[in-house]
């Protein structure tokens, strides 16, 4: 009875210790029944021709968030081949404890568990940089986070009337816009609103000849109606750089010459629509 005493005394004594640490910081658990931290558990993705920031975050099964959080120069342009994208083991994101801030108090800030955090970051009696699973990066989660912009160009040489706006529109029957066209003589350059890849070259239907280019930040611009299209599937190109020209392919929803142009955002329901008006800079 004596040795099994002992034998409970010592769990009891190891319990308490790991759960005090994860309360007050203190320096008194076994490193054996904690992981590595998260922090050094990141791997390195080298971004290849063509890819996205939405495609590499779904190869790890993360959200884009996560990689926007992580890797502040991809927030604000295109992705260039050869780039070095930090990918960490799950979702979260990465804070800097300010002297005097114990795990707990990181804990209770964002609203996840003590001793959960505490295992995460290797029990670490004091850490000065800490991974928190399972939190959403945004600009109000981290606020010196520089912002992310993602301001268009105009995607012709000169500003043109939108001929046909955004959304729905009621005639012999009522249908949706997923874009607006814009004004444009025929055979007018039409120009890469941002940085990007092209994604898609080809005939879509009543759209014609299309163009899609994929952008930072989870965003796609597409351009229709085209004709003679210089941009290849897989190319990188600039903003203002000519991807081809304004044309009168497929079926133009209205009769004067015109660029359709698209805006859509990555979701859970797809690539959605948004009026790209309030992106869109003027000439």
């Amino acid at each position: 009875m004596t040795l099994l005493l002992r034998v409970i005394t010592s769990i009891t004594i190891l319990i308490a210790s790991t759960s005090a640490l994860a309360q007050t910081g203190r320096p008194d658990a076994v490193d054996s029944v904690c992981p590595r931290p998260a922090i050094d558990r990141f791997t390195t993705h080298i971004t290849v021709l063509g890819e996205t920031l939405s495609q590499i975050a779904q190869q790890y099964k993360l959200s884009t968030e996560t990689l926007l959080g992580l890797n502040p120069s991809v927030r604000t342009g295109a992705i260039p081949v050869g780039s070095a994208i930090g990918v960490p083991p799950f979702n979260g994101i990465r804070v800097n404890v300010p002297p005097g801030m114990l795990l707990r108090d990181v804990a209770k800030k964002y609203k996840v568990r003590p001793d959960v955090l505490f295992e995460v970051n290797g029990c670490q009696p004091n850490p000065r940089v800490v991974f928190i699973p399972g939190v959403t990066w945004s600009l109000a989660v981290d606020q010196t986070a520089p912002p992310i912009i993602f301001a268009l160009g105009y995607p012709l040489p000169k500003s043109g009337t939108v001929l046909t706006p955004f959304g729905f529109r009621v005639g012999d029957r009522t249908e949706t816009h997923s874009g607006v066209d814009l004004s444009a003589p025929l055979d007018s350059p039409v120009l890469a609103a941002a940085d990007g890849t092209v994604a898609f070259v080809g005939t879509q239907g009543a759209l014609g000849t299309v163009i899609v280019l994929n952008h930072t930040q989870g965003y796609q611009t597409r351009y229709a109606q085209l004709s003679n299209p210089s941009a290849k599937r897989g190319q990188q190109v600039k903003r203002g750089e000519m991807i081809a020209l304004v044309g009168q392919s497929g079926t133009p929803s209205h009769p004067e010459s015109h660029l359709h142009f698209e805006v859509r955002s990555n979701s859970k329901l797809g690539w959605v629509a948004e009026n790209p008006l309030p992106l869109l800079g003027k000439k």
